[in-house]
């Protein structure tokens, strides 16, 4: 496997882009008033979801609020001395461990990390709080809130503590499916970056920054920084909210801290590979009825950057083919939000030797459930 060398994020304001995205799908007049119809729906989506979470944040700020670590415990061997962690957050309705979260918690430890398992499922049955502890070093259950960055500024903290020689910070979920192709080519790319924080894939919607289910803080100092933001980010009950003063604001603050940020997959590196491939091209035209007009590909891909797509839903494609990413978006598969074509071919894209086979990640979807 060929892994890119890693782009540094470029961050520059978006302006206009980060809204002008997504209210039209197209230049043609049916695509366009499609997409102000979604547009619409968003937004009103939004408002009521904001005024919720206004009334609901400030009442948690008013009163105590109960410890959001349920339970917590040593895996089998807690790796005492550990100086690469990984922090991986799961959900499921019943709490339950599919064998491809169970093989993607073991890739972790086999790769050199002390792994801290945390639970925001509502239950956390014991079968699968024994599975967990048979590979993690630290295994925990809390109160869904905040979601994966809530659980990150609750656990990372526990992990500074437990392995104060800690030089290498990961931050992982079970919103992918894989991987799909090893990954250790990937992480060796990241740890040759040097001191630095390193994302899997870059997105430049509402502005440059990486999309937070893969991210590796390299260093003492960007191991700290990164606790730092966490510590200071105040939670939310919206998930727009978390995502706004989460994954949006992580990659620019740890750059302001003077760290060097970088992503393996950059959104420019996909755009390329898309315009380049008359294959992606051709679903791009699918996907996107009206918007790439003309063969000029600097046109091309000018529309691209200035109506920025989401790399790993519309892009997904080229993301997981040519580009060669570990990694296929669980939300693509599952319930396919941007209502792109041919999204059901997925299993087409995963390798014949993929480290997790095709069965067991549409096992991983079924046990999901609608």
């Amino acid at each position: 496997m060929t892994v890119p060398p890693l782009t540094d994020l470029d961050f520059r304001d978006p302006g206009l882009a980060r809204w002008r995205h997504g209210m039209a799908a197209g230049r043609r007049l049916g695509a366009t008033l499609a997409g102000w119809g979604r547009f619409a729906r968003r937004a009103c989506d939004l408002a009521v979801d904001q005024a919720q979470a206004f009334v609901l944040d400030r009442l948690d700020a008013r009163r105590p609020q109960p410890d959001p670590i349920l339970r917590m415990e040593e895996g089998e061997d807690p790796v005492p001395g550990a100086r690469s962690v990984a922090v991986y957050v799961q959900f499921s309705r019943d709490g339950a461990l599919t064998a491809m979260v169970r093989r993607q918690l073991a890739t972790f430890r086999q790769l050199g990390f002390a792994v801290v398992v945390v639970s925001n499922s509502p239950a956390f049955p014991e079968h699968s709080w024994q599975e967990a502890r048979r590979t993690a070093a630290l295994v925990v259950h809390r109160r869904n809130r905040g979601l994966d960055f809530g659980a990150w500024k609750d656990l990372v903290p526990e992990a500074r503590a437990r392995w104060p020689a800690m030089t290498e910070l990961l931050l992982v979920n079970d919103s992918v499916m894989g991987p799909i192709r090893p990954l250790e080519p990937v992480l060796a790319a990241m740890r040759a970056g040097g001191p630095g924080f390193y994302g899997m894939l870059e997105s430049i919607q509402g502005g440059p920054h990486m999309q937070s289910w893969f991210l590796l803080a390299q260093g003492t100092k960007a191991v700290g920084d990164l606790a730092a933001f966490l510590d200071a980010m105040r939670l939310s009950r919206s998930k727009w909210t978390i995502v706004q003063r989460g994954e949006l604001r992580l990659a620019r603050a740890m750059r302001e801290a003077g760290n060097r940020v970088a992503a393996v997959f950059s959104y420019a590196g996909l755009v390329e590979i898309a315009l380049r491939d008359p294959a992606e091209r051709a679903y791009l035209d699918r996907a996107l009825p009206g918007l790439l007009e003309g063969d000029d590909p600097a046109a091309l891909r000018e529309v691209l950057m200035q109506r920025p797509l989401n790399p790993s839903q519309h892009l997904w494609r080229v993301l997981a083919g040519p580009a060669g990413c570990p990694f296929i978006k669980t939300e693509l598969a599952r319930r396919n939000p941007g209502r792109l074509p041919e999204v059901e071919t997925w299993p087409a894209l995963v390798p014949s030797d993929s480290p997790v086979p095709v069965a067991e990640l549409e096992a991983h979807l079924a046990a999901l459930g609608p």
